[in-house]
């Protein structure tokens, strides 16, 4: 009986944990596809869109990884909520992937070899600046 009860616990927690990811991620691809009508982007161009997305996604996991782990004990259902939903929803590698077939369909591949470098550069850069940024505030403004 025990056992029974434990497993029914574990479903109930991942149904919830799910329920939360796809809940976040709704409202992140919903941020992502309003992005791409507000600045809209030709299929041969650059993908400035999709690389400012992608970019200010990773700023704010930086951010959100210090406060959650480092600051406050965040309830157990907010990192899967924001982190993997919302986050995960708005960023979004499916499309980075995509505009690279299109720049290189479009004869641009110097273009499609520039993003392909500068995405996860700056993607790196941008989610270790909001990391550092993020504790260096946190220890001006002290306990």
């Amino acid at each position: 009986m025990e056992q029974a009860r434990q497993r029914r616990e574990v479903r109930v927690r991942h149904l919830r944990t799910l329920a939360v990811i796809a809940v976040g991620g709704a409202l992140g691809s919903c941020a992502r596809y309003a992005a791409g009508l507000l600045w809209p982007t030709d299929k041969a161009a650059f993908p400035w869109t999709t690389l400012g997305v992608n970019a200010v996604g990773c700023l704010i996991i930086g951010v959100f990884l210090v406060v959650i782990t480092e600051v406050f004990t965040a309830h157990p259902l907010l990192r899967p909520f924001f982190g993997t939903g919302v986050l995960g929803g708005f960023t979004t590698f499916s499309t980075y992937c995509v505009d690279i077939e299109r720049l290189v369909r479009a004869d641009r591949a110097g273009a499609a070899l520039a993003y392909l470098a500068v995405t996860v550069v700056v993607a790196l850069a941008a989610a270790k600046i909001g990391m550092v940024a993020t504790r260096r505030i946190l220890v001006t403004r002290g306990p």
